[in-house]
């Protein structure tokens, strides 16, 4: 599998990492520590030096009961550092948002990939990604940010999630997006409690049935630091562990907040597979 944007090409042989910059004062667990441009510069180029394929730039908290972001604060937030990194960087910037004038303004400065955790639900996001040339993500929801854990159910965690991705790829088909243009993300942690979460990452082998590239976004979430009784920084070892298990079955794409130490495990994973 190979995603291609921009003149770039990302060939999927093995697992990459995406490293979250949340450019947010709020996000669950590292809100206000980027939200600059000199921050993010920062930690992006730490993140390139470490070896990280995609950069993910998110300016709305989608954490359980964040409140609602405005588009003109989201791409206050978002723009200046997509440019930034642009101007200095070759690697693949991914947008992190549901609106569709962030999806456009991000691509016109320089972004790779849209990253929607609402699968392009939101109105105009559509037809706004039908029209870039570029790779989208699309992300099993259940309910919205605010609500989305209160008492999520499921007559088949598995069945019920997979429905909706092939309802979200039909949805892309009539505008025209080709399916190799998109990667599925099951949702880890949107809508869906401990034993949901650890029920996909059981078998998330089973979303490979679609023939398109799976990420994972497990790091730091609450389906870790409620196991381990912990504060969601103080779970790398947990993210560890969820990076890799996603990894081992198949996971093209691994969204993580330490992309260094994530990154060494995947050269476990990735030196285990090829000797399979």
């Amino acid at each position: 599998m190979i995603l291609k944007a921009n003149n770039k090409t990302l060939t999927l042989d093995r697992p990459h990492v995406m490293g979250i910059v949340n450019v947010t004062p709020d996000s669950f667990s590292d809100g206000g520590q980027f939200n600059s441009v000199d921050a993010a510069i920062t930690q992006v180029s730490n993140m390139i030096d470490a070896g990280v394929s995609i950069i993910d730039i998110g300016g709305e908290s989608t954490r359980p009961g964040a409140p609602d972001v405005t588009a003109e604060e989201e791409l206050a937030r978002v723009i200046p550092v997509i440019k930034a990194i642009r101007r200095q960087f070759e690697v693949w910037i991914s947008i992190d948002t549901s609106k569709a004038e962030v999806m456009k303004q991000a691509i016109e400065a320089g972004a790779d990939l849209i990253n929607d955790v609402r699968a392009l639900r939101e109105p105009g996001a559509l037809e706004v990604a039908a029209q870039a040339n570029v790779p989208i993500c699309l992300m099993h929801m259940q309910g919205e940010p605010r609500t989305m854990q209160t008492a999520p159910r499921y007559d088949n965690v598995l069945d019920d999630v997979a429905r909706f991705l092939d309802e979200r790829i039909a949805a892309c088909e009539s505008v025209g997006i080709k399916t190799e243009r998109l990667i599925l993300d099951p949702g880890f942690g949107f809508g869906k409690t401990l034993e949901h979460n650890y029920h996909l990452l059981a078998h998330l082998e089973k979303f490979h049935r679609f023939g398109l590239p799976i990420l994972a976004g497990l790091s730091r979430k609450s389906m870790i630091f409620k196991l381990l009784d912990k504060k969601p920084a103080e779970c790398v070892v947990g993210s560890l562990a969820c990076a890799t298990v996603a990894a081992s079955k198949g996971a093209q794409i691994i969204r993580v907040h330490d992309v260094a130490e994530t990154i060494e495990a995947m050269k476990i994973v990735q030196m285990m597979q090829s000797n399979q």
